[in-house]
């Protein structure tokens, strides 16, 4: 019981004692694995971003700070009213200036365009997706052609939690989500290991195909 409300945190949590301790977690566990995803996406000066399960907003940072044309804007999406909030006071100026708009929503139903996006990235969050496909296609439709999406992962940590019982599914296997991606219009998916100092956890790209 503990570890399935520990997966229900991980996947939309709550202003809660479990909570704010997974929030806790997010910031300290996941930023080196945001800041990657960061960078693999290979950001230009001029793009427009797409972070979903943004959590509390360390990616939209990051990648916020090499949006450095006029024309370079950055999109937030995350369930989670709680993850949505704390994201908004730590870029409430980049808000106010309108260089970041975030949305608390659903990612397989984004207030989005079609094709508006260059580049998407996230960071431990697909495999709370209840419907992988649908998400997926959900990406591919606010994508340019030729777009690049890139999430990371760290397999052996997910592994383990879904061991315990806090992952729904075997939606936290990268070829569960990888074959959405195939089936959603994505050119070149893979995965590929990405080797942090001492820490090694793994990305998986796809290219937008229209």
């Amino acid at each position: 019981m503990m570890w399935h409300n520990i997966g229900k945190q991980l996947g939309l949590p709550t202003r809660s004692l479990v909570g704010w301790l997974v929030s806790r977690f997010l910031k300290v566990g996941n930023r080196v694995l945001e800041e990657k995803a960061v960078r693999l996406c290979g950001i230009q000066p001029g793009d427009t971003v797409l972070e979903v399960g943004h959590g509390p907003g360390l990616g939209l940072q990051s990648a916020a700070g090499l949006l450095t044309q006029p024309s370079g804007s950055l999109i937030g999406v995350d369930y989670s009213k709680y993850m949505h909030q704390m994201a908004s006071d730590l870029l409430k100026d980049l808000v106010a200036s309108g260089k970041v708009t975030l949305h608390h929503c659903d990612v397989a139903a984004m207030p989005l365009t079609d094709s508006i996006v260059d580049k998407v990235f996230h960071c431990n969050c697909y495999y709370f997706w209840p419907d992988l496909r649908k998400c997926s296609a959900e990406l591919h439709r606010v994508m340019k052609p030729g777009g690049l999406m890139v999430a990371t992962i760290n397999v052996q940590r997910i592994a383990a939690l879904a061991s315990r019982g806090a992952m729904p599914g075997e939606n936290w296997r990268p070829e569960a989500y990888m074959e959405a991606l195939k089936d959603s219009g994505f050119a070149d998916v893979r995965i590929e290991d990405v080797q942090h100092s001492n820490r090694k956890f793994q990305a998986i790209y796809g290219t937008s195909q229209k």
